[in-house]
């Protein structure tokens, strides 16, 4: 495709695009890694929380520490899994889009679903969308 009149509106217009496409990608792949990143702070946060807070509630003898501790960790699991699945839906929407990479992220998207809602029915004991609203 040639430019108008035959030449290059701005010299070397095209090196910009490139280095501007480049710099683009390496952004967008940065801040997947940082959402992954903080995906993993947000699951061993949660789990270090949850150890501690346990010992702390057997020492004391509290009543329910473990359906406690189990809760902790369930939640911080899920909050954690929607954040890595965020990062994935970044990473191969913005960046490689092929077919291959979206039904790779297709599948990883249903396992991690599955995941949340078997994390869902053992943190509530019921499924998602049985749970009792606290209005009705």
């Amino acid at each position: 495709m040639g430019e108008p009149w035959g030449r290059p509106l701005i010299p070397g217009w095209r090196r910009l695009i490139q280095l501007a496409r480049t710099a683009m990608r390496e952004w967008i792949e940065r801040v997947a890694q940082g959402i992954e990143g903080f995906a993993v702070l947000i699951i061993v946060g949660g789990i270090v929380y949850g150890i501690v807070r346990y010992f702390l509630r057997t020492r004391l003898q509290a009543d329910n520490a473990y359906r406690r501790f189990k809760d902790r960790i369930g939640k911080s699991l899920l909050l954690g899994l929607e954040f890595l699945v965020a990062a994935d839906i970044i990473r191969t929407v913005a960046l490689s889009p092929t077919p291959q990479n979206v039904a790779t992220l297709g599948v990883l998207v249903l396992i991690r679903t599955f995941l949340s809602w078997a994390l869902a029915v053992e943190v509530d004991g019921t499924w998602p969308w049985r749970r009792k609203t606290g209005g009705t």
